[in-house]
């Protein structure tokens, strides 16, 4: 166990360092002025320039501006956004809470109705659920979040109203920022109408995840499904089934328990990639998130804030798939054994 987690360990280690190479030669790839492109401050004058110049090592090699870069990551330095003057690490520290809890609201929604779903068809396989289920998975995975979240906001919003558009609070309510999670900021505030402004807040966060947990849900389905269906057809099953045991004790207390174990690592990768769809679901619900601030940076140019907010999901990406992949092996030891070559 120990050589596997410092295999695990090293591996995490080396993307990292890949990431931050990749996220310091940026500076250099973008166009214009380098020392713009890594401080964020234009129209400098000389002296400006000249200190600018001793704090990113210009003059120095490529390894002394890379290690300096990395101390600035770590200190929290992260340039000066173009569009906005202020602090790129202030803006990522701020958005990535929405973000993170719009993917933490959507995963939730995508494990309660995807693994349930995905046990019933593989309960009743070859008949009428399954039928169904599998036809309803598949027109929701061939479904564009993009033409699905414009669906439901032509239905929901434009025509029925009843959810609002955009945002992620009306504007009559006013939630002071302690942790960036609007659900939990409204539950810490003291302002008498703290239940409207919940129900408020669940009301703007209905439709982004409906739209973002659509396509880890017919992944789940599909992934429990096969998984089941897998376990169902071992020989320690049929030996449960000669027994007598009726079909829901097979599920609920034999094939159950081993068909999660890789379902387990899937949701984990489901999450991580939570974080990419969630630029789209951002901006076509003007849903304040780091997702759809970096598409606006792409939009204005603002190589810092690029930059950072590259940086800033990239990591989060890594981190997620590795921890999946750790709670995977901790809690199967068939696959930390293949990990480790012995299978």
């Amino acid at each position: 166990m120990r050589e596997y987690l410092l295999r695990r360990f090293s591996l995490l280690c080396f993307m990292l360092f890949a990431l931050s190479v990749f996220t310091f030669s940026l500076s250099y790839l973008f166009p214009g002025d380098l020392l713009t492109n890594l401080s964020g401050v234009t129209n400098s004058n000389f002296t400006t320039t000249q200190l600018l110049i001793e704090k990113y090592h210009i003059n120095n090699g490529y390894v002394s501006q890379y290690l300096a870069f990395l101390h600035r990551i770590i200190t929290g330095d992260w340039g000066v956004s173009l569009s906005s003057g202020e602090a790129v690490f202030e803006h990522v520290w701020i958005l990535f809470p929405a973000t993170l809890e719009l993917c933490i609201y959507a995963l939730i929604v995508a494990v309660i109705f995807g693994i349930p779903s995905g046990i019933l068809a593989a309960a009743y396989h070859k008949r009428w659920p399954d039928s169904v289920i599998t036809s309803l998975t598949l027109m929701g995975f061939s479904i564009p979040i993009f033409w699905l979240a414009l669906l439901l906001i032509m239905v929901f919003c434009l025509t029925l109203s009843w959810f609002p558009m955009s945002g992620r609070i009306g504007l009559l309510y006013e939630i002071e920022p302690v942790t960036n999670f609007i659900l939990l900021d409204i539950w810490l505030d003291g302002f008498p109408y703290k239940g409207l402004a919940f129900q408020d807040a669940l009301h703007h966060l209905a439709l982004p995840t409906i739209v973002l947990a659509m396509y880890p849900t017919t992944v789940l389905i599909r992934f429990t499904r096969d998984s089941m269906l897998q376990v169902l057809e071992q020989n320690f099953i049929k030996t449960a089934r000669a027994k007598g045991l009726s079909r829901a004790q097979l599920i609920l207390h034999h094939a159950l328990r081993n068909a999660l174990l890789p379902v387990i690592k899937q949701i984990g990768l489901q999450f991580s990639t939570l974080i990419t769809l969630a630029m789209v679901t951002e901006v076509i619900f003007s849903w304040p998130g780091i997702g759809r601030w970096l598409i606006d940076s792409i939009y204005q140019r603002d190589y810092p804030a690029i930059q950072g907010g590259l940086l800033a999901v990239s990591m989060f990406v890594i981190l997620a798939n590795m921890s999946a992949e750790l709670t995977n092996s901790l809690l199967d030891p068939i696959s930390r054994n293949k990990a480790h070559g012995k299978i």
